[in-house]
């Protein structure tokens, strides 16, 4: 079996120490750290995202996924790209009030990470003020949020009101708001007035890439 095969495998049976030695056997082969996040732990994430949804995999378990992904990003972190970390422009992540799911959020964070963000992860079940007041705090380039369900879907729109009475966008131009997760599309996002959608973890990483380096907006 493949040594990303056997990471996916383990991640959904558990198996943290065996994940970390599988990491280790892939970085002791000179794979490439984002080919090793890519198509061992985000790929393995993903299935058990779906997996969740269909009723195969239950919260326990996903937490003991979760807690494998995290132990592998500790054994790659020192080794992400110098040069990606050098943009480290400030990113806050949060799931909105009332939605405690987190999967797509940690998958988006991790992404994140290894492309040399500094992320700022506030959680789930986080409320409009506590979003005005990170960045507040932060002075993020980027604000993304997430949600799971269609009923916690309003509390994005809510979010953005607060931000924008708050004049957080006024004040700062270059603040730009993503959203993402399993109910929310493209149609949601311009509805609310969000700047972006990311429909998965990468594709929100190449957007969220796209806002540093675009100049002059």
């Amino acid at each position: 079996m493949e040594l990303y095969d056997k990471i996916i495998q383990m991640m959904q049976e558990g198996e943290e120490e065996e994940v970390v030695a599988l990491v280790k056997e892939c970085l002791s082969e000179g794979r490439d750290v984002q080919e090793i996040i890519n198509k061992g732990l985000i790929a393995a994430m993903d299935i058990i995202g779906k997996k969740f949804r269909k009723g195969e995999m239950f919260f326990p378990e996903v937490m003991l996924s979760a807690t494998c992904m995290h132990a592998g990003m500790k054994i790659l972190r020192p080794y992400f790209n110098a040069s990606n970390k050098k943009q480290s422009a400030k990113f806050i992540i949060g799931t909105v009030a009332e939605d405690v799911h987190d999967i797509g959020k940690n998958l988006v964070a991790m992404n994140l990470g290894a492309a040399g963000f500094e992320v700022i992860d506030l959680g789930t079940d986080v409320s409009p003020e506590k979003f005005v007041q990170a960045v507040k705090e932060h002075n993020p380039k980027i604000l993304g949020m997430s949600a799971l369900l269609t009923t916690t879907m309003p509390h994005m729109k809510e979010t953005i009101m607060a931000i924008d009475s708050a004049g957080l966008r006024k004040k700062n131009k270059k603040l730009k708001i993503m959203v993402g997760g399993a109910p929310v599309d493209q149609e949601f996002a311009d509805e609310i007035g969000a700047d972006f959608y990311g429909n998965d973890a990468m594709e929100a990483v190449t957007i969220a890439k796209s806002i540093v380096t675009r100049k002059g907006k």
